[in-house]
């Protein structure tokens, strides 16, 4: 694996060498494997910048314009280290976890998380959602993401409670002795929120990019039936609805009470989620951020049905709306001692209410991300302030950066992705510019991003290979490279 040898090594090679030395004995055996594997290191002349971006000959897809856009920013952004980082993570997905084919004579595009062998719904639609812009120079990579939402509607039509399914339908997934309906194909089967949102958010977003709207056939209308069905049936208003959940395991937040159905609500017409979107159980099974993200979903829903002149009953998604926003205004406003009145994370229709954010998306913070309006709400403006600060109890601050966490990995872990999502919802250049020196200055050596690092030490992280948040990154500098260049300087 070494490119250095003793007779060509010269003073600055030597200095990456142990850099790649040292990188790799702070990193576990297992992590260094797969680094080792997918990543060459070589000598850079600019900033001494080694190369740890898959080499062409083995990444899994090339986008001519995605290429011409990193070599823009190369070229134009003054801070040659986010320059590096964002070449290394902004192809990150295409390089490494897509699987491009032709199925029945459709595109269908089968997307990894990264160092897990399966397609979450919200994951693959967030790993290619920053691409979508490109797709008009581009017609290989529009047809790649058409493929994402072809294979993501055969997903929601084999079971719309899953959250993550393999490639090969009759594999046993791993969780297979889970109490749940389990099918061979499914590699999850924790029900959230927002798996069937990030589809539609997909489509929408596919269809005002490039005004395509053959992926909306038979198939697509029929998943996105179904997404309605499991939605109403989750608002539990006269049962508890046909899916439960439980896992022989030692980790509370890995299975749920009561039967596999969570703890009690009372109907007020929001929808239960049984799981965040950390695949952490739900406190309280009204997940406000996640019931945010379902109303605008169905919003774009009925635009795509209006476009495409579909035939679907939009009057029950009207109805739907409806009640999900009366809920949403009777139930998640609560009033805070300290930041007024801010949205609660968690309620359950009794008066118990969760005051917290986690790091994953919809979370709290990112509302304003997922809904375009939501900056200009007083009550979003103060649930801002209240989750970036250490009332909220997922807060961490320490000596490497600062941002929210969350049960998932554990006390003191920052995960990158709510730096960033801090930086994409900010208005203010002193938080964004906060944001990417955080980013700069925790991806402990390796160029790219990670799931969670400690709030201490940044070479203590979780997940090497994370391609959501290595995309997400990249999302981040290129809003910043187009809206405020010279923060990059």
């Amino acid at each position: 694996m070494n490119r250095f040898t003793a007779s060509s090594i010269n003073k600055k090679d030597a200095i990456l060498f142990m850099n790649r030395r040292l990188f790799v004995k702070r990193t576990s055996m297992a992590t260094a494997a797969v680094l080792l594997s997918k990543y060459s290191f070589a000598a850079q002349d600019t900033q001494s910048f080694p190369v740890v971006r898959t080499s062409p000959g083995d990444r899994n897809f090339t986008s001519k314009a995605v290429e011409k856009l990193i070599a823009e920013i190369k070229s134009n952004i003054g801070n040659k280290e986010i320059a590096w980082m964002f070449e290394n993570c902004f192809p990150n997905t295409l390089d490494t976890t897509v699987d491009f084919d032709m199925v029945d004579g459709k595109p269908d595009t089968y997307v990894i998380t990264g160092d897990i062998d399966a397609m979450w719904l919200r994951d693959s639609s967030a790993q290619v959602w920053p691409y979508l812009p490109l797709c008009k120079e581009d017609e290989e990579l529009k047809q790649l993401i058409k493929g994402v939402i072809n294979r993501q509607t055969k997903c929601i039509l084999k079971d719309p409670y899953a959250n993550a399914f393999y490639k090969n339908e009759h594999k046993k997934g791993t969780w297979h002795t889970d109490h749940t309906q389990m099918q061979r194909g499914v590699h999850e089967r924790k029900w959230e929120i927002d798996s069937l949102c990030y589809p539609i958010r997909l489509a929408h977003g596919y269809w005002k990019e490039t005004g395509d709207t053959s992926p909306f056939d038979a198939q697509w209308v029929a998943a996105m039936q179904l997404v309605v069905k499991t939605f109403k049936e989750q608002q539990r208003t006269d049962n508890k609805g046909p899916y439960s959940f439980n896992r022989k395991t030692d980790n509370a937040t890995d299975t749920q009470p009561m039967g596999g159905y969570g703890y009690p609500v009372r109907p007020n017409g929001l929808i239960c989620s049984a799981f965040r979107p950390s695949d952490d159980a739900t406190l309280f099974p009204y997940l406000v951020p996640s019931n945010f993200f379902a109303f605008e979903s169905l919003g774009q829903l009925l635009t795509i049905v209006g476009a495409a002149k579909l035939t679907f009953d939009t009057s029950a998604i009207d109805s739907l709306m409806t009640q999900i926003v009366t809920g949403l205004d009777n139930d998640s406003k609560i009033k805070h001692d300290k930041f007024g009145k801010i949205f609660a994370y968690e309620v359950n229709g009794y008066g118990g209410v969760n005051f917290m954010d986690d790091a994953n998306v919809p979370s709290l913070l990112s509302m304003s991300y997922l809904m375009s309006t939501m900056h200009k709400d007083e009550t979003y403006k103060n649930t801002r302030k209240f989750v970036l600060s250490q009332e909220n109890p997922f807060f961490y601050k320490g000596k490497a950066g600062e941002g929210i966490g969350g049960p998932h990995v554990g006390a003191d872990y920052i995960w990158p992705i709510s730096i960033i999502m801090r930086g994409l919802t900010s208005t203010d250049d002193t938080e964004i510019k906060k944001c990417l020196d955080m980013l700069q200055h925790t991806h402990a050596g390796t160029g790219f991003m990670h799931e969670a690092f400690h709030k201490d030490d940044a070479t203590k992280y979780t997940r090497p290979w994370f391609a959501w948040a290595n995309t997400l990154f990249g999302e981040f500098v290129w809003k910043v490279y187009r809206e405020k260049p010279l923060l990059l300087s």
